[in-house]
């Protein structure tokens, strides 16, 4: 809501705000990377806001004009920067001077993509697309301390190009394993069980072990497989008391969930290009390894933005597929 509120220079009001995370142990209400990003796309258009504090269950914004340039924000600890980069990312591509920012925080966090997601599957879509992004990694941020440092440079784009992706056919498999401020034994160990579980299942893959630059100590696995025209990715993170062979697995559990059902596009890229394929000029089509209800609830926020059309044929927590076409202009 907020990247299409600034996109269209329509304001909205949201309530009921997160409001059964209030249930036992939970918390309704912004929380602080949500506040970030209120506060990032207020000061980039300039918006009135009313609602923008700690907690809040009602956001009230009126976007002004995007201005395209530098900017630098900061989540704080460990909130997601990967978040953060896809609320602000839509209004600046469409801008017609370049901008670059600098986002602090976390980079390869529980509940968000990793940067490394952002990085290889979701910029690498949108390019095909014809809209062009670029992010950088200088330093990773873990939970619980963060301190991750990313830059997002973006170009403007003229068209939006549609997307159709319904075969799919793997040429490779790669990934990455990492570690932070840690023995780079762990990153081998969670490499080496990926690896297993993928061969097992009759895939190869090149998995790097590297030691990255970081705040604070943390793990990660990463594992992207190239199709004909796209990329999907999963991760895996460490955590205290998880075996480096239990996060190396998930890792090649979640890419061989996914390959298994032929789709195109990865459960978390499905939700997050529609935004897109809603500006593009023609209709849109392709198939998903999950029709998640982060899908079905982003199509539904678009549509009372956008005129658009959109079919789901599948039935959600399954495989399936979605079409989808624009009747308004946006660039």
């Amino acid at each position: 809501a907020l990247s299409l509120s600034c996109l269209l220079g329509t304001p909205f009001r949201i309530v009921n705000i997160r409001k059964k995370r209030a249930l036992p142990r939970g918390r309704a209400g912004l929380m602080p990377q949500h506040l970030t990003a209120v506060r990032a796309l207020k000061e980039m258009c300039e918006a009135r806001v009313a609602g923008d504090n700690d907690g809040s269950m009602d956001l009230t914004f009126e976007p002004g004009r995007v201005r395209a340039g530098e900017y630098r924000f900061n989540v704080g600890t460990a909130g997601s920067t990967s978040l953060l980069l896809q609320a602000i990312l839509p209004a600046l591509l469409m801008e017609n001077s370049p901008s670059s920012i600098t986002l602090m925080g976390g980079t390869h966090v529980i509940y968000s993509p990793t940067f490394h997601y952002i990085s290889e599957v979701f910029l690498p879509a949108l390019s095909a697309l014809g809209l062009h992004a670029r992010a950088s990694i200088e330093r990773y941020g873990f939970y619980p301390r963060g301190g991750g440092k990313v830059i997002l440079e973006v170009t403007p784009s003229s068209v939006v190009r549609p997307l159709n992706s319904y075969s799919c056919n793997i040429s490779n498999i790669r990934g990455i394993s990492g570690v932070g401020n840690l023995p780079l034994t762990i990153a081998e160990r969670q490499k080496d069980a990926a690896r297993h579980i993928l061969r097992e299942e009759g895939y190869a893959a090149e998995i790097d072990s590297v030691s990255v630059p970081a705040f604070g100590p943390g793990t990660f696995i990463f594992l992207a497989a190239q199709t004909d025209l796209l990329r999907a990715g999963f991760s895996a993170l460490g955590e205290r008391g998880k075996r480096a062979e239990i996060v190396g697995a998930e890792a090649a559990r979640a890419l061989i969930g996914h390959l298994k059902t032929g789709a195109c596009l990865d459960e978390h890229l499905a939700d997050q290009i529609v935004i897109y394929l809603a500006m593009a000029q023609g209709e849109s089509s392709f198939t998903t390894s999950c029709i998640s209800l982060h899908l079905l609830t982003n199509l539904w926020v678009i549509k009372r933005f956008l005129d658009i059309r959109y079919r789901i044929d599948g039935t959600p927590g399954s495989p399936g597929a979605v079409t989808i076409s624009s009747r308004a202009r946006v660039l």
